[in-house]
């Protein structure tokens, strides 16, 4: 991937858990869209493309400190900054 394309892309695991060590609030500010199974998703807390994973909220339930628990769910993950228009370069597992 050219250096130009690798800017232009998320990078393979991000979540919005500030206290994670794969939060980048830089690159989340941008917009980050996430494709999973084919179906765009908007409640993604987490995502790794190589490992095939998306953590996503398990309805209202929360830990004892408040924090929403989270399942995984294992398939194709693609992701993509939603500020490059309609055409942008995709991070998708080949």
């Amino acid at each position: 991937m050219s250096d130009e394309n690798a800017k232009d892309t998320p990078p393979d695991r991000l979540a919005i858990d500030p206290r994670s060590e794969f939060f980048d609030g830089e690159k989340l500010q941008r917009g980050v869209a996430i494709r999973f199974k084919g179906r765009e998703r908007t409640d993604i807390e987490e995502y790794s493309i190589p490992e095939g994973w998306v953590r996503v909220q398990a309805g209202k339930t929360v830990d004892r400190k408040g924090r929403p628990l989270t399942i995984k769910l294992n398939g194709s993950v693609e992701a993509w900054y939603e500020d490059l228009g309609d055409n942008p370069p995709i991070n998708k597992k080949d």
